[in-house]
C-alpha cells in the first residue's frame, strides 16, 4: 500500500477536529457556529488591538471635528471597521492565521487554503450595520470556494447589532448588481433568468432589492455570539447586520476570508498584478501551484511538507486508476 502524507498539522495537542454533523450543517444551512474555539488569551490579543485601533480613531474623529475641513480625512476618522490590518500589525495577522480557524476552514473547504481579507468592526453605539448581501458579490474566486470567519471580541447580540443570517440561502446563485456588468457573479451568461439587484448592502430593505429574494425565505435569525465564538458562513448566504442601538456598548468583532487555495482570485484589497491578485493572498494551508504570498510578521504556518519549492505537488497516474505524488513508488 502507498505511504499516505498526514499534515503536520494533525499533529497539534490544540487541533479542532470538525465533526460530520458540523460539515454537513455548514453544506446544508449555509454557516456553522463554533463555541469558543479561540482562547481567552487569543481574544484578549485581538481585543487590545481594537480598543487601541478605538482610541487611534477617536484622536481622529476629534481633530477633524476641531479642525479639518478635508471631508475624506473626517469620513476616515469616523469609519466604523478598518480592513487589512493584518498587513499592517503581526497581532492581526496572527489573527487571520490563527491555527484553529484554519482547521475548521481546512475541513469545509480545504486541504488548501488562501488567506485573503481581514476586516476590523468597531461598531460604537448608534452607528455600524450593513444590509442584506452575498460576500461573493465582493470577492471572487475561480473555482467558487470563499468562505467568511466572524470572530466575536466581545458578547453581540441584537441590541449591540449581531450579524443576521438566512439559513439555506447559500444555495443561491450570487446575485449581480445592476450596472455593474454582472459584478463578481460567477458564469452570469450561463442563467436564464438571473435578474440584477440593485443596492445591495444598504440598510434600507425598500431600496435594497436583494431584500425580495431574502423575503422567499422563511423568517432571517440572529447570531448571538460570546468572546471566542467564531461563525463560519459560506459567501453566497444573504446575511446583515443593524446598527448598534445600544448607549454604551461597542459590538467589535474580527472577520476574515479565505478560499481554497487551488482558486484564482483576481482581486485585491489594494488593486491588481495583470489579471490576478493570488501573489497578494497568503498560503495558509496545504499546497498551491498558484501564486502566493508569505505571512508579512511571520507567523507560524502548518503547510504541506512535500512538493518543490512552490508548495505545489506533481501528480502522475498509476495503472490502476490512482494517482500519486511524482516519484513515489506504489510499495513505499
Amino acid at each position: 500500500m502507498g505511504k499516505f502524507y498526514v499534515p503536520k498539522s494533525r499533529a497539534r495537542d490544540n487541533r479542532y477536529l470538525v465533526s460530520v454533523k458540523e460539515y454537513a450543517h455548514y453544506h446544508k444551512e449555509g454557516y456553522l457556529i463554533v463555541k469558543g474555539l479561540l482562547s481567552t488569551d487569543d481574544v484578549a490579543e485581538l481585543y487590545e488591538l481594537a480598543e487601541q485601533s478605538r482610541l487611534d480613531r477617536l484622536k481622529l474623529d476629534q481633530a477633524a471635528d476641531a479642525a479639518s475641513t478635508d471631508p475624506l480625512k473626517e469620513e476616515f476618522a469616523k469609519a466604523t471597521r478598518i480592513h487589512m490590518l493584518s498587513r499592517l500589525h503581526p497581532a492581526a495577522e496572527r489573527g487571520m492565521l490563527h491555527p484553529r480557524i484554519l482547521d475548521v476552514t481546512e475541513a469545509l473547504i480545504g486541504p488548501d487554503v488562501y488567506a485573503l481579507q481581514s476586516m476590523l468592526f468597531l461598531n460604537p453605539p448608534g452607528k455600524g450595520g450593513q444590509g442584506w448581501h452575498q460576500d461573493s458579490c465582493y470577492i471572487r474566486t475561480h473555482p467558487d470556494t470563499l468562505i467568511g470567519a466572524w470572530i466575536a471580541l466581545e458578547e453581540a447580540d441584537e441590541e449591540n447589532g449581531c450579524l443576521w443570517v438566512v439559513p439555506g440561502s447559500n444555495h443561491e446563485p450570487v446575485y449581480p448588481p445592476d450596472g455593474m456588468g454582472g459584478g463578481n457573479v460567477h458564469a452570469v451568461d450561463a442563467f436564464g433568468d438571473l435578474n440584477g439587484v440593485q443596492n445591495v448592502s444598504h440598510l434600507d430593505d425598500e431600496v435594497n432589492t436583494l431584500s425580495k429574494i431574502v423575503a422567499n425565505y422563511p423568517p432571517p435569525i440572529p447570531v448571538p455570539l460570546s468572546p471566542g465564538d467564531v461563525l463560519f458562513f459560506h459567501s453566497h448566504l444573504f446575511h446583515r447586520s443593524y446598527p448598534n442601538r445600544t448607549a454604551d456598548r461597542y459590538r467589535r468583532s474580527y472577520v476574515c476570508h479565505y478560499c481554497n487555495a487551488r482558486s484564482w482570485v483576481p482581486w485585491d484589497h489594494d488593486g491588481f498584478e495583470g489579471d490576478s491578485g493570488n501573489y497578494r493572498q497568503i498560503l495558509a494551508r496545504g499546497s498551491t501551484h498558484l501564486p502566493y504570498a508569505v505571512p508579512a510578521f511571520g507567523t507560524e504556518l502548518f503547510l504541506s511538507e512535500e512538493g518543490d519549492e512552490s508548495g505545489s505537488v506533481t501528480m502522475m497516474g498509476m495503472d490502476d486508476g490512482m494517482m500519486m505524488p511524482m516519484g513515489m513508488k506504489k510499495d513505499d
